[in-house]
Formats: C-alpha cells, sequence, structure tokens
C-alpha cells in the first residue's frame, strides 16, 4: 500500500468477507473510489463491503498500540528496552512515538472506511431494512473509534465525508464534549438496527452496541468541565446501567466456563464474545494478529525466531493484584513451574522457567504451527477482543455503584461473582469501587483497557488518579520473586534495585500529543476546537 497522510488514505477498496476470503485492500484516488453505481447493488456487496473492518483497518492499532498503551502506559505491562511499550510506561511519549502516529492513522482508517460504506450503502436501491443493518454495523465501528480517538487525544476532527477531507484537510478539530456526543449517536444507531443474532461467526448484533454503549456512556457520565468534581452525571450512570443490563438479561451471549479457554484459537467467537477483530489464518500482513510474535518467550513456544518476549514482563504493581487462588493470573501471565499443555504438544506441554525473577505474558502466546495449523510467523490467529460479556458485567457493576461509596444492587453482584468464581474465588456480598477496579483490572489484564478505566475516573477525580499513578513507583525497578503456586510476590534481597526515568505525572498524561506529521499538515489541530453541527436527529426510542 502507497504511503499517504491519514486523511488522504482513507479512501479503499472493499474486498470480499475477510475471514471467509482474504484480498489486499487497496488505496485508490478519490475518483476511483467504489460507488453505488458500481458495487452497493446486493446484501452481498453490503457484506464485502463491511468485512475489512473487522481486520485490516485495525492492523496498525492492534499491531502494538493496543497492549502498549492500554497495558503499558496503565502500569500492567513493563518491557524497558520495546519502543513500543516503554513510552507508554515511561509516560515519554512524543508526537514522534510510532505506535502512537499508527494508531491516530488506524483509528481514522476506521473512520473513513466507514464513511466510504456508509456512503455507498446509503446510495443502494437495496431495501432499507437491508441496508440500515448493514449501516448500523459501519457505524458501530465508527462510534467505536471515535470512543478511542476521544478517550486519548480528547480534542478530534469528527469527519463523515472523507471526500471532503481530500478537497480540504486542514479542518478544526471538535471538542470532547462533541465527540462523545457523535460516537454515542452512532452506536445507538447501531443498537436500533443490528440484527439480533450474527449473520456470520464474528459479526455484530445489536447487544454488542449496547455493550459498547454502556462502555461509552459510563465514560461520559464523568465529563464536566471540572475534572475534580468527584461525581458523575446520573443520567449517562442510568443509561449505561440500562445498555447493560439490556445485553444482560436479553442477549445470546454466556461466560466461557473456563477462563483460559477464551485465548485459546479454536475458540474464537465463543459465547462470551462481543465484538473482536478477526485475523486470517495463515493470511498477509495487514490481516493477522502479530502479538504472539512479541510476547512469546522464546522459539521453543513459536518454533520460529519471532518469539521476542523476554523483556515484556508484567510490572510488580499488576502481581500484586492477584489473590493467592486466582486462576486468571496463570492464563494472563507465565510464572515459574506454569504448565501449558496447549503449548510444545509433541513434547507433552510446556513448563515455565524463568528462574522466579520475573513472569512473562500468557495471553496472546498459543504455541507452534505444530500445535495449530491457524498458526503461522508472527500470526497466532487468535482474535483480539475489543468487547467481551465479562466486561459489560463489570460496567453494569460500576454504573450501579454510581456516585456511591458500595452497592448491594443484586444484578451487579451476579455478575461479578459470576467472575469471581470461574476465577477460583469467593464471591462478594457488597461490592465498592475498589472491589470493581481490581476486578477490571485482573480479568481484563493484557486486553488493552486498564488504562481507559484510569481515563475515566480521572475525568472527575483526577487528582486521587494522580496520585495513584504517582504511588506506582515507575521510577524504580525492584527484583522479585514470585511463587506461582500462591500467586506471591516478593522482592529479591539478593538483588539491587535499580532507577528509571518517567516523565512528569501530572494532568498532561491523561492526553496524548497529536502525531507531528499531522501538525504539520493541518496546523488547526493547535487551534482550539470549534463545536460540531449535528444534523441528524437523536435516537429517542432505544430502552
Amino acid at each position: 500500500m502507497k504511503t499517504k497522510k491519514i486523511f488522504y488514505t482513507v479512501l479503499m477498496i472493499a474486498l470480499p468477507f475477510v475471514w471467509t476470503s482474504c484480498s489486499d485492500l487497496l488505496d485508490v484516488e478519490p475518483e476511483d473510489q467504489i460507488t453505488k453505481e458500481n458495487f452497493y447493488k446486493s446484501e452481498s456487496d453490503f457484506q464485502s463491503a463491511t468485512g475489512p473492518l473487522y481486520n485490516r483497518v485495525w492492523f496498525d492499532f492492534n499491531d502494538k498500540f493496543y497492549y502498549g498503551l492500554g497495558d503499558g502506559r496503565s502500569d500492567n505491562l513493563y518491557a524497558p528496552y520495546s519502543d513500543y511499550v516503554y513510552p507508554f510506561t515511561d509516560l515519554s511519549e512524543t508526537g514522534l512515538t510510532g505506535p502512537l502516529v499508527s494508531a491516530w492513522g488506524s483509528l481514522y482508517n476506521v473512520v473513513q472506511q466507514s464513511n466510504n460504506v456508509i456512503i455507498g450503502i446509503s446510495g443502494s436501491k437495496v431495501d432499507e431494512s437491508v441496508k440500515n443493518k448493514y449501516i448500523a454495523e459501519a457505524r458501530f465501528m465508527r462510534g467505536t473509534a471515535y470512543w478511542y480517538l476521544a478517550s486519548l487525544w480528547g480534542d478530534v476532527i469528527i469527519s463523515t465525508d472523507p471526500r471532503e477531507l481530500v478537497k480540504n484537510p486542514i479542518v478544526n478539530k471538535n471538542p470532547l464534549k462533541d465527540v462523545y456526543e457523535f460516537a454515542i449517536r452512532d452506536l445507538e444507531f447501531a443498537a436500533k438496527y443490528l440484527p439480533e443474532t450474527a449473520g456470520q461467526a464474528g459479526r455484530l448484533t445489536k447487544y454488542s452496541a449496547f455493550g459498547m454503549l454502556s462502555r461509552v456512556y459510563l465514560s461520559y457520565s464523568g465529563v464536566s468541565d471540572n475534572p475534580n468534581s468527584g461525581t458523575r452525571n446520573q443520567q449517562y450512570l442510568d443509561l449505561a446501567k440500562k445498555a447493560a443490563e439490556k445485553v444482560i438479561t436479553s442477549g445470546p451471549y454466556t461466560l466461557m466456563t473456563n477462563y483460559a479457554d477464551l485465548f485459546m484459537v479454536d475458540n474464537n467467537n465463543n459465547t462470551e464474545s462481543m465484538f473482536a477483530l478477526q485475523w486470517v489464518p495463515n493470511g498477509d500482513y495487514g490481516v493477522i494478529n502479530t502479538h504472539q510474535a512479541y510476547f512469546a518467550l522464546g522459539s521453543d513456544i513459536t518454533g520460529d525466531d519471532a518469539a521476542w518476549g523476554y523483556w515484556t514482563r508484567a510490572s510488580n504493581d499488576v502481581l500484586k493484584e492477584y489473590e493467592s487462588k486466582d486462576l486468571r493470573r496463570k492464563a494472563t501471565w507465565m510464572g515459574d513451574d506454569d504448565f501449558y499443555p496447549e503449548i510444545n504438544k509433541s513434547n507433552g506441554g510446556y513448563t515455565v522457567d524463568h528462574a522466579k525473577e520475573f513472569l512473562t505474558v500468557k495471553k496472546g502466546v498459543v504455541g507452534s504451527t505444530k500445535d495449530n495449523s491457524k498458526i503461522s510467523r508472527m500470526n497466532s490467529a487468535l482474535n483480539t477482543y475489543m468487547l467481551r460479556l465479562g466486561e459489560v458485567y463489570l460496567n453494569y457493576a460500576e454504573a450501579a455503584l454510581g456516585n456511591n461509596a458500595s452497592t448491594s444492587d443484586a444484578l451487579a453482584l451476579d455478575g461479578v461473582n459470576k467472575l469471581r468464581v470461574r476465577a477460583g474465588l469467593d464471591p462478594k456480598t457488597t461490592l465498592t469501587y475498589a472491589d470493581i477496579i481490581h476486578e477490571r483490572r485482573v480479568e481484563l489484564a493484557m486486553e488493552g483497557q486498564y488504562w481507559y478505566d484510569l481515563v475515566r475516573r480521572a475525568y472527575y477525580k483526577q487528582q486521587e488518579v494522580i496520585n495513584y499513578v504517582t504511588a506506582q513507583n515507575r521510577g524504580t525497578i525492584e527484583p522479585i520473586l514470585y511463587d506461582s503456586a500462591t500467586n506471591t510476590l516478593s522482592i529479591d534481597p539478593a538483588r539491587s534495585s535499580s532507577p528509571r526515568s518517567i516523565g512528569v505525572i501530572d494532568a498532561t498524561i491523561f492526553l496524548l500529543p497529536y502525531p507531528e506529521s499531522e501538525l504539520v499538515q493541518n496546523p488547526l489541530l493547535r487551534e482550539n476546537p470549534v463545536p460540531y453541527q449535528f444534523t441528524e436527529e437523536k435516537i429517542t426510542d432505544l430502552f
């Protein structure tokens, strides 16, 4: 693919549905784009057009940024020699940091490819009920991308027609509140028009949209002009609760019995998966999941030279979160003497040996081609979770807690306790914010979520989160001894701690710098945002 500035690299040809057939997406000039006259003539065309929205456009976001930001910046993950993790962990990223630039580009590729699909389908002569279903699919993707953009950069450019940006890429950005409102409207449309059940494995349903709405409503409930107000907007807390409840009580999704099974290739598109990026087994670059190559401890796991995970480790901070019997630790982080029968099957399985000094990543590490024919070099073929039922349970619990010190809400307790019991832990009888954020951290560790949990809290309790990040003591590397049998971490007295340089911890950490290339191309990104003019009627009959 040609390399261009992001607002020019957005007019793509949509090709056949990506996890049944895969071809390259091609950049084209505006006059060559697919139109209603030459493509959008049938539901099969709509399926082909929306297919790349499940992988290719997200590739550069998934490749390194997904976990480097979500888990590295939140101090779940530590990788001192990895330039795609340590800038985020050390709070030292700039507008030139590679994964940051790539993620911005990827998210806007999601936006603009979604726009192309919406424009193309809208002009089709196919029945409106069919059109709305696939427009809803594209609007779900666009709304989700804008939630990420708002959470990461705050004020960003809202775009609904890439052709206009090709004509004039120098445009004003829009304020955070408008970006959230835009994302919410997209997801509300998706919740209204997506189907009850998926037409193909891995496709979205209306409950996928309700689940994502529970996340976005929850985030937006804390947004105000005072980042230390201490309270959230009850209206949006109630909406988050309603959206999550819709999923829990009416949706088709159920928890997997065994937590570790969530991260097996053969369990892609399982009963708990609500939105996952769909990677092509043995596919070409751009439609593959590269995570195993970055995480795997050695070639004895992957069977090839793509195994660079020795220095990609669990932080001491996250390891302290695991209760002694928590089964989620082993499924997330490899500790000494942990045994994984699905890896190195021909030799009877794989036993970890780190000399008890550190833990490396397990999620995303699935074995070699000998273990599973769907795996290839630098491609685990494992779906990337973007939303699953476990998070929706936690979203409901946090919304039910709201501005209170604790909650005994029956549905909140039921959901959280299902997660805890599955993890081998005792159930709770009441929930506090500390309980919920603990469960979020261990349940979703290495699924790119925890930094967004901290940003959400910082919308209304900013100083508390600054104090929390400061207390993580990122500036010191402490040598550890870890007992995998009891999930117990201790400091190794035989080795010395060493200092680590990190950036300033203040209110600026909650917004990333704009990519330098975008600032050069569009100087208006440096200016104050301009309110977005909404022209579409807001959906009022969703619940």
